[in-house]
């Protein structure tokens, strides 16, 4: 099998052409626990399969999957790098593709030097707040009834933190630290899976904490469902724009600096639509 090693701010996939290397939907959680291993396999935070699309809906799908194996609906990071790769395979001459994710249609503007894609601006679409939909499930009727989850409490190991909860396409609760505490700290280790297998969390959760450093840059961990810590998450880049804004703490639009670089994220709440601008990155390529 023929593989691509990407990244985006080191949020790094292993890409397939799916039209090029069959494998059954049976087989695909065993192989990409096994691709995704860092010591036994190649090495990272998923598998993305790369689907040719028939019709207008889209160009591409991106399909995606976890290092545990278990599909996600959505990745910012992994999305930039679809589109780098048909970009940069040829696959394309289009610089500005429709590509499918989890049902979502996402256009992507890309951003090229000696034909070579760079960067990619991703059109994320509007964000889900309603707390059915993102879905959250919390005991208080009151609040499940609201249009938004904003500065919510939640209790994990005996800590009580507030949480402001997003979809952007795949579920997240943004965490905001307290003034001085230090992000680095965090043993996202022990707190990251009991936030993300919190019962609030029918779907399980992505969770980010952040810290705001002034109007336009914030720094911010994640934990990833189904995968771990990370160095980045796009759509949680997203969520944490969307959430800066709704609790006044920021512009609207906004430097994420992650572990593994910058993501530039832009809520225009005019057209409620959530803009995503970010490097793509080929690693190597090989075969398994």
């Amino acid at each position: 099998m023929h593989f691509t090693k990407m990244h985006g701010c080191g949020n790094d996939y292993i890409y397939i052409d799916s039209s090029k290397e069959h494998v059954s939907k049976e087989d695909k959680p065993e192989l990409i626990r096994l691709l995704s291993d860092r010591h036994f396999g190649i090495g990272g935070d998923g598998v993305i399969f790369i689907n040719t699309m028939d019709g207008d809906l889209a160009d591409f799908e991106m399909e995606m999957y976890n290092a545990d194996g278990s599909y996600s609906e959505m990745c910012g990071n992994g999305i930039r790098c679809v589109a780098k790769y048909v970009y940069d395979k040829g696959l394309t001459d289009k610089k500005k593709l429709k590509i499918v994710s989890g049902g979502r249609v996402r256009i992507l503007d890309l951003k090229t030097e000696d034909d070579m894609v760079t960067s990619v601006r991703v059109n994320m679409g509007a964000p889900i707040l309603t707390p059915a939909s993102i879905p959250v499930a919390l005991p208080d009727e009151k609040a499940m009834s609201r249009e938004s989850v904003v500065n919510y409490p939640i209790t994990v190991m005996d800590r009580e933190y507030t949480m402001t909860c997003v979809s952007m396409g795949n579920p997240h609760a943004v965490v905001f630290l307290n003034r001085g505490e230090d992000l680095g700290s965090l043993d996202l280790e022990k707190i990251g899976p009991r936030f993300e297998h919190h019962p609030f969390f029918p779907n399980c959760v992505n969770t980010e904490f952040v810290t705001i450093d002034d109007r336009e840059n914030v720094h911010m961990r994640v934990w990833e469902r189904g995968t771990g810590e990370t160095l980045a998450c796009g759509t949680g880049c997203c969520a944490t724009a969307v959430a800066c804004v709704l609790n006044g703490h920021t512009a609207d639009r906004i430097t994420v600096h992650v572990l593994g670089g910058d993501i530039i994220c832009e809520w225009d709440r005019e057209q409620n639509t959530v803009f995503m601008t970010g490097p793509a990155t080929t690693v190597f390529e090989g075969d398994i």
